[in-house]
Parts: structure tokens; sequence; C-alpha cells
């Protein structure tokens, strides 16, 4: 008789030799590596700048070509993958179908770069009125060599799109090191050179050698078989069709943080840098689950709804309630150690002890949120591999308009911990909606 103990080990077993679960596993490692880059970045950062008014206007200057990478660029590669499988699967006219995504990419990463150029003063106006013009011109500094990043940003996100459908897993995760590496190089041996430009100076050579990068491992895994552009396929067509909505989930996603920057900036010198240092840690964790997760899991989710539809309804509520209960379990020793991490991380030179409390607290909010937030994603990443993108853009203007709210009014009551308790709530909201969503789908699926 089999008992208890026998059927966990079991399916142990079986979890670990899936090759989803491998290519997991390879992309935890990987961007770990890229993440422990990141962090070091972060406190090199930290030590030279600390809440300063530098590091407030790079976030701000970075916002808006953030912005319309997450809006745009990110949202077509998002409905570009589940649509080229079945596109491989169906009429398997790839070459003609990746051909017409490079032009999409190309000409949308320049339309933006013009129009982030032409509205760059209407965007300080609205957003960040009420500053000194050295503020301002701070950050049009770094805005101008930040915004080329878009078109390059582009480029590596769907070239990196690319390289998950054919599971090359491993360079499509350690390519934003690159960045990392060049930020860290332009910090310690360029810094007294590159002075108020010094972090956007590194950014775009960083994003410079991503393309290069990916653009060769996509040549030497002879992933890239472009022929002439065909924007009349059927499945070139579903794919045109979900974007607007796609777009519209992100367009309202990203100002998510636009807001959240805005009410910062009503505070004390020094907010918007508090709530970004807030989110490393929970960000690190995070974001190290939802790329792993996200890598593998789209393509994954794309070809088995294809193939066994009650198999991947299946696999999903598998993976969400072990993610729910992994991540409550990692979450609890964090929110102790908390103020412990911050100090031994980033408290040296100009970051001070006060600094550190203020994050700390900022940091226990966002902490607390990332299970909701993971499980969030996995469930978006399933909703966009079955073209379900209408309800992610109306779940986003839910979100939206629950941000403003929550932090106007929280941020009166506990200043920038106020925007980090919004946050947590928004992704509670929006997993439980996301959550009754695809089990009503279930339903219509599997009739």
């Amino acid at each position: 008789m089999t008992t208890l103990k026998d059927q966990i080990i079991s399916n142990f077993k079986r979890v670990l030799k899936s090759p989803t679960t491998f290519n997991i596993i390879t992309v935890v490692i990987i961007t770990v590596v890229v993440k422990g880059f990141g962090f070091y970045k972060e406190v090199v950062v930290a030590g030279s700048f600390g809440l300063s008014e530098l590091l407030d206007t790079f976030y701000i200057a970075a916002l808006l070509p953030g912005f319309i990478n997450q809006v745009f660029l990110i949202a077509f590669k998002a409905v570009f993958i589940p649509n080229y499988i079945a596109e491989s699967k169906t009429t398997k006219n790839i070459g003609s179908f990746q051909s017409m995504s490079f032009l999409v990419t190309i000409a949308t990463g320049l339309f933006f770069i013009l129009i982030a150029y032409l509205i760059t003063d209407v965007f300080l106006d609205v957003f960040f009125k009420g500053h000194t013009e050295s503020y301002y011109q701070l950050i049009k500094i770094q805005f101008y060599y930040l915004v080329p990043c878009i078109l390059l940003w582009g480029l590596s996100s769907l070239l990196s799109g690319l390289l998950n459908v054919y599971h090359e897993f491993r360079h499509s995760s350690i390519y934003p090191v690159l960045t990392s590496v060049a930020m860290l190089i332009c910090l310690i041996f360029f810094k007294d050179e590159l002075q108020e430009t010094v972090l956007a100076v590194g950014m775009l050579i960083g994003c410079v050698a991503e393309v290069f990068y990916l653009a060769i491992v996509c040549l030497i895994k002879k992933v890239i078989k472009l022929a002439k552009p065909s924007f009349s396929g059927r499945n070139v067509q579903i794919m045109f069709k979900q974007l607007p909505a796609r777009i519209s989930s992100g367009l309202l996603t990203g100002l998510i943080p636009v807001t959240d920057q805005f009410f910062s900036a009503q505070l004390i010198i020094g907010s918007i840098a508090a709530l970004n240092y807030g989110m490393k840690i929970p960000a690190f964790f995070s974001t190290l689950i939802i790329m792993a997760l996200g890598s593998v899991l789209l393509p994954y989710f794309s070809n088995l709804i294809i193939d066994n539809k009650e198999n991947a309804f299946k696999q999903l509520n598998y993976i969400l309630k072990l993610l729910f209960f992994g991540l409550i379990l990692i979450v609890i020793p964090l929110l102790f150690f908390s103020t412990t991490l911050i100090e031994l991380l980033f408290e040296r030179n100009e970051f001070t002890h006060d600094d550190t409390i203020i994050v700390a607290s900022v940091q226990n909010a966002f902490l607390i949120a990332i299970p909701f937030a993971v499980c969030g994603d996995v469930i978006v990443r399933f909703l966009t591999s079955i073209n379900k993108n209408a309800f992610l853009a109306y779940v986003s203007l839910g979100s939206v308009i629950l941000n403003i709210i929550f932090d106007f009014i929280l941020m009166k009551f506990y200043g920038i911990l106020g925007i980090a308790i919004c946050t947590l709530i928004i992704e509670i909201i929006k997993s439980f909606f996301l959550l009754k969503f695809v089990n009503a789908q279930k339903k219509i699926f599997l009739k």
C-alpha cells in the first residue's frame, strides 16, 4: 500500500525530472547571478549618492523611457510568443513572422524615441512641477542619454523572446547583467569624468552591449530565420488584434509607478530614492521568481494550451498553490531581518541610519506583497497564452484608479510608507480578481 510519504517522494522526483522544472531552475540560478551583480551595483550607487537629488532625478529621467518600454515593447513581446508558437505549429511561416516582428519593433522604437524627445518638457511640467531649474536640468541631461535605450530595449526584448521560444533560457536570462556591469565600470572608474551623467551613460552602454550579445547568440544558434515580411497571416492577425488590449494593460500598469513617483515627489527630497531602495530586496526575490517562471511558463502554457487544455489549467493551479505557500515561507524571515538587511547592504557613507529606518518600513510592505504579485504574474502569463488580454486591460484600469485613490489617502497619513502600503493593497485585490477570472475561463474551455 502506497503511503503518503511515498506519494510525496514520487511527486517530488517527477517534478525534478520535468524539463520545465529544469528550465526554471536554470533560469533561477542565472537570474541569481544577474541580480547579484545588480544588487552590488545598487550598493555602490547607494554609497555614492545616498538619498540625494541626483538619484531622484535619475529615476525621473528613466521613468518615461521605462514606461514606454513596459507599455509598448514588452507588451509586444508578450503577444508575440504565444502567436509565434501557434505559427510554428500551423502554417510554419516563421521567417515572415520574424521579419514582420523586427520591423514593428524598430518602427515602434524609433517612433517613441521621437515622442519622448518632444514631450519631455510637458511631462516634467505636469508630473513634477514646483522644482528648481537646476533640478530639471539634471533630469534632462540624464534623459537624453536614456532615450535611445527605448529602441535597444525593444530589440533585446524581441531577441530574448525568440531565445525563450527555442528553449535557450540560459542566454535569454544572462544578458541583463551587462547593464549592471557597464554601470559599475562607469561608477568605479569614470565617475569624476562623467559626473552627473555617470548612471545614464552606464545604462546606455549596457543596453548596447545587451543587443549585440543577444544578436550574436541568435545568429550562432540559428534562431533568426528572416523572410519576406507578411502582415496578412492568420496568427499575425490574431496577434495584432490582441495587441491593443495588451498595450492598454501595459499602459495602465505602467501608470502605477508613474503615479507612485508623482506622489513621492510631493514629499521631502529623497522620498523617490527611499521608495526605490525599499523595492530593491523585495524586487530581487519577486523579479528572480517572475523572470524564471515568466521566461519558461509563457511558452510552456502556449504549447500546452494547444495540446491539452485540461492539463494546462491543472498545471496552473498546481503551480499557484506551490508558489503561494512557498513564498510565504520566504517572506516571513525577511520581515524579521528587514532593518538588518538594509543596514548591511546600504548603510554607509551618504546613506545614514535614519535613511535605513525609512527604507526598511517601506520594504516591509513590498515584502508582504511578494506572494500576491508573483502569483498574479503567473496568472497573467497564462491568460496571455490563451489570448485573454482584454480582461487584463480592465484589471489594469481598476488597479490604476485604486492606486491613485489609495496613494492620495495613505500618503497623507503615512508619507512614503503609505505609497508602499497602497502597492500591497493593489496586489492583493488584483490577484483575487485574476484568480476568479481564470477559474471562470476553465469552465468555458473545458465544456
